[in-house]
This record gives C-alpha cells, sequence and structure tokens, in this order.
C-alpha cells in the first residue's frame, strides 16, 4: 500500500508538472490498449483504433461444458477460457456436451454446437482494413453470423473441398457429417455463396448447398424455417408459476407448417432425459421443471410434409426458487 501510494503521488506531481507529457503517455496508453482491444475483437464494436495491419487474434466469449484447444504453434492441446487468445492454425473442439462461441476481429462470431472441431485457418487485416477470416469444418456442426463487413473483406468457411463465401450481415448454418459422408451450408439470413470444383451456388435465406465427397456436383434446395423462441428468453431467470406449478414456451408462428417439435433438456446437446414434444399450438405449458438447473430449449417447424426444419436458436434459462416474503 505504501508503494503504490508513493507511485500515486509521483503521477500525480508529473501531471501537474508536465501536463503536455502526462497527456501524450495517457493517449499512447489509450491507443495502445484499444489494438490490443481491437486485435482480440473485444473493443466493442468501436472503429474509430483500428487494428495494425496483420495476422489478429479470435476470443471466447462462451464456454459451455467441455472444450478444449489445440495450439498450431505447439501442437498441445489446452482447456478453453475466456483469456486464450486464438490464432491462425489453431483448432477448436467441443465434447458431445460442450459448446464454444468465438467472435473474430471483423465481428464474426462462431457457435461451435457439441460434439464439432473447427480449425482457424485465417485471421487477418491488411493495410487498407480489409479483412479474411476463413474457418475450416472438420466435423461437427456451427453457427456463424457476419457483422458489417468493411468493402473486399471476406469471411469464408470451409467444409470438404467447398468454400463458402458469408455476405455482411448475414448468417449460416454449416454441417459437417464425415460418417455419413454429408455436407451442407445453409444460410439462415442475408446472402452468401458456395463454391466446389469449378461450380459456385448462390444461397439466399433458408436455402441450402449439401453434397457429398464423391457428387460432382452440389443440391441447392429450399428450406422450412423454424420458429423464432420468444419467452423464456436466453440467460434469463424465471419463476415456477404457482398455481399451474410450470413453466409457459412460446414461440413465433411459421407459414405452413403443421406443428412444431419442442426440445427443453439439461445440457446443449439435448441428450438424456427431458421434454421432447410435438404441438400444434405456438405455446406450451411444461411442468415437472426442477428448480435452481439451468435449461436449454429449442423449437422445429414440421411441415406439411412431415419435414423438420432446422433447429432454432438455443436458449439457456434457469428456474430460481421464489421467495416468500413481501419484498
Amino acid at each position: 500500500m505504501g508503494m503504490l501510494g508513493v507511485l500515486l503521488l509521483a503521477a500525480v506531481v508529473m501531471y501537474f508538472a508536465f501536463p503536455d507529457t502526462a497527456n501524450k503517455l495517457i493517449l499512447s496508453g489509450q491507443i495502445s490498449l484499444g489494438k490490443l482491444l481491437n486485435k482480440m475483437g473485444v473493443n466493442g464494436g468501436d472503429r474509430g483504433l483500428a487494428p495494425d495491419p496483420g495476422p489478429q487474434q479470435a476470443h471466447f466469449t462462451n464456454i459451455d461444458g467441455n472444450v478444449r484447444v489445440r495450439k498450431g504453434s505447439t501442437n498441445a492441446w489446452v482447456v478453453a477460457d475466456y483469456t486464450l487468445a486464438l490464432e491462425r492454425g489453431d483448432v477448436v473442439q467441443t465434447s458431445p456436451e460442450g459448446m464454444a462461441k468465438v467472435v473474430f476481429t471483423d465481428g464474426t462470431n462462431y457457435t461451435v454446437k457439441p460434439g464439432s472441431l473447427i480449425t482457424i485457418q485465417e485471421n487477418s487485416v491488411n493495410a487498407a482494413q480489409q479483412t479474411k477470416v476463413a474457418v475450416q469444418v472438420t466435423t461437427g456442426k456451427v453457427d456463424l453470423a457476419t457483422s458489417t463487413l468493411a468493402m473486399g473483406s471476406k469471411s469464408q468457411v470451409i467444409v470438404g473441398d467447398a468454400t463458402a463465401t458469408i455476405a455482411s450481415e448475414s448468417s449460416a448454418e454449416v454441417n459437417n457429417d464425415v460418417r455419413t459422408d454429408q455436407h451442407e451450408i445453409m444460410v439462415k439470413k442475408g446472402s452468401g455463396e458456395v463454391t466446389r470444383e469449378g461450380q459456385t451456388v448462390p444461397l439466399e435465406s433458408y436455402t441450402k448447398a449439401s453434397f457429398s465427397s464423391n457428387s460432382k456436383e452440389m443440391v441447392k434446395t429450399k428450406e422450412l424455417q423454424p420458429p423464432t423462441l420468444i419467452s423464456p428468453a436466453p440467460l434469463q431467470n424465471v419463476f415456477i408459476d404457482q398455481a399451474s406449478k410450470g413453466v409457459n414456451f412460446s414461440w413465433s408462428p411459421v407459414d405452413n407448417v403443421r406443428e412444431y417439435h419442442i426440445k427443453i433438456n439439461r445440457n446443449a446437446s439435448f441428450t438424456g432425459p427431458g421434454v421432447d414434444d410435438k404441438k400444434a399450438a405456438t405455446q406450451v405449458l411444461v411442468t415437472n421443471l426442477q428448480e435452481g438447473i439451468p435449461y436449454y430449449w429449442q423449437v422445429r417447424s414440421i411441415g406439411q410434409d412431415g419435414k423438420e426444419s432446422i433447429e432454432s436458436e438455443i436458449y439457456r434459462f434457469t428456474i430460481v426458487p421464489k421467495g416468500t416474503g413481501s419484498l
């Protein structure tokens, strides 16, 4: 405490004795910190301080369950945490019960689903502040969303021998099932295009390009849209209704849908016991949920032909005990 007091006193004396020098040091420190945060992608969208050209770092903004990283510089596996910077050549692997969200310098974010493995192929900025992000999905499923990309920037995802370029302010789902040799890229919002062996397939909202390693051409299909979840909201604390002894779940309606498939579980991979039901309505009351436990829920649309859509966003909520006092 004495040493800190002396340092603080010295800083105050320097500020008043040499104001110009002190202001320059403060500004230099702010710029250096801003560039560091920009490089890590955690500068809160402040574009005023541009990152230095060259390789950039990505970082985790959410880790759920078992997630590990193999550093490209050492080939050593480490447990993922929020302080771990991700660089080119790093591999991220989620367990069957794990999930992770990774954010890049250009604002592109990847949600790595359970049982998946991705490799960061590129994450850089050039002198014109054009960004390039490329991620290879080796196996499993990921959701990705791009922010407002600068002109000339690229956000790409690689699946097998195909490369998908996702447009600015767009989102997509990528599924690479190596066991069944099924590879799929679907745009959920915005647009993009998939290139493979000289063939380029443009994609719009809820269109999908699929192929296998033995097929020469990609197949483009229109997909059914999943509903938008309303309540419980993500990361919300909810109470069990004292009258019904349950929790109300609701979502938005989707056109040309026969019914909806709702799942509620204690883990993000939706394995093990939980709620797995089909309803024609867009609202359902669920009982027998335990207090003090976090849950995950999702809903799929079921078309008139019985075919299901992709899963909706996965929301996490916690049921908390309701107090009996007056406050």
